[in-house]
């Protein structure tokens, strides 16, 4: 599939046209932030990792009867996709407590939810993604019902699987972001995942495996990327 002019560049990936008005072309980069923006670096590597992580599971969650937009790994930093309109959602799901929530809810990081957790977040740079509920997400028509259901049912699904995925390979399934959009009206899962968008601890020793190792300068970030993505293949 042959990638024609740039659509759009983000924080850890351009998108790019092809041919196919259906399917365009994502290549994932080295570039690392947090904090929203504030904090900035390169993560050497990285794009390769995400690409290969997510192609990786990608498959592994369609194969279980979760839609997505997946079509084919293209190269080691470049995925075909379909094509999708994202809706304006982060859906994060905790397992355990750490990050934000943990500073939330005033409760020592580490500590095993009771059950998992959803959280929405309304998708938007300039408001800092602020955190949201289904009524303001009714209120201002970012998603409907149906799809907000839809959304949830495969959320707590994916959660399921990838636990006793990483489970297999001794890593812990901390939390971690999905995106969704509407592909031919459908949802389907879209975006990554990746250590950029999971927290990943190891289960003996609770080392992090994630891109918190860039967040709060615990160094050994390439060698966390590295070994994740090795556990996997």
């Amino acid at each position: 599939m042959k990638k024609l002019e740039m659509l759009y560049e983000g924080k850890a990936k351009k998108v790019f046209k092809t041919e196919d008005e259906k399917r365009y072309v994502i290549e994932y980069k080295d570039d690392a932030t947090a904090f929203n923006g504030v904090k900035k670096g390169t993560i050497v590597g990285k794009g390769v990792i995400n690409n290969k992580m997510s192609a990786l599971l990608f498959k592994m969650l369609e194969e279980k009867g979760i839609p997505t937009h997946f079509v084919e790994l293209l190269s080691n930093r470049e995925m075909l996709v379909k094509d999708v309109q994202i809706l304006p959602l982060e859906v994060i799901m905790r397992n355990v407590a750490a990050g934000s929530l943990a500073k939330r809810l005033g409760l020592e990081e580490g500590v095993v939810m009771k059950t998992p957790v959803l959280e929405f977040c309304y998708k938007n740079d300039d408001l800092g993604d602020p955190m949201i509920n289904e009524y303001h997400i009714r209120a201002v028509e970012l998603a409907t019902d149906d799809q907000v259901e839809k959304v949830k049912e495969y959320a707590f699904k994916i959660n399921e699987i990838l636990i006793d995925f990483f489970k297999e390979r001794d890593i812990k399934l901390i939390d971690f972001k999905l995106e969704f959009g509407l592909h031919d009206g459908e949802v389907v899962l879209a975006d990554e995942i990746s250590p950029d968008t999971c927290r990943f601890w190891d289960a003996n020793t609770n080392k992090k495996l994630d891109k918190d190792r860039f967040r709060r300068d615990l160094g050994d970030v390439e060698e966390a990327y590295n070994e994740i993505l090795g556990r996997l293949q």
